[in-house]
């Protein structure tokens, strides 16, 4: 009964979406049936477990360039959901934060410049943050800014760094 529930699409925007399994695996791998997939905990996954997934899934193609940056999953929504979470579950893999190691599972969607202030949703203007780092931003001194290469940095206050050097998060460095 459920699974005929949710296959019939009549289910609420939010939280009504089918549980998303994110792999990384370059399509060449997929196909040639080599390479283990890189699953956003970590963990990776045998070429067979892959295909097996893959075989009754929809797959949402993640087009990467050649460091990594996520250049397009679909069409994003005005929420920081669906197409657009799973962009930034590739790209930041966690809590973007300088220091922070909370996996992407316990992290929000924030847009860098506000909604409120004409911000939009696009994986240019967001990042995933945990929560005490989402309050952290919105309630203290620290800011985001979006560099030319798409990836997030922190602007520490100047009680922290009195230069106010900008900062990456270096922890979810992952291979592929």
């Amino acid at each position: 009964m459920c699974q005929r529930i949710m296959n019939a699409g009549e289910l609420p925007d939010n939280g009504g979406e089918k549980p998303h399994l994110t792999i990384t695996l370059p399509w060449d791998a997929l196909q040639a049936k080599v390479g283990a997939g890189l699953l956003d905990t970590g963990d990776l996954l045998t070429p067979e477990t892959v295909r097996r997934l893959a075989c009754d899934a929809m797959i949402i193609p993640a087009v990467l360039g050649g460091d990594g940056q996520v250049l397009d999953v679909g069409r994003a929504r005005r929420l920081i959901d669906g197409p657009l979470r799973r962009a930034l579950v590739l790209r930041d893999k966690g809590c973007a934060f300088p220091g922070c190691d909370r996996p992407p599972q316990w992290c929000h969607g924030h847009h860098v410049r506000s909604w409120a202030d004409g911000g939009t949703t696009c994986l240019a203007n967001s990042v995933l943050l945990c929560g005490f780092h989402h309050r952290e931003i919105h309630h203290g001194h620290w800011e985001v800014l979006m560099r030319p290469d798409g990836f997030p940095e922190f602007l520490p206050p100047a009680f922290v760094d009195p230069q106010r050097r900008p900062v990456r998060n270096t922890l979810h460095t992952r291979r592929c």
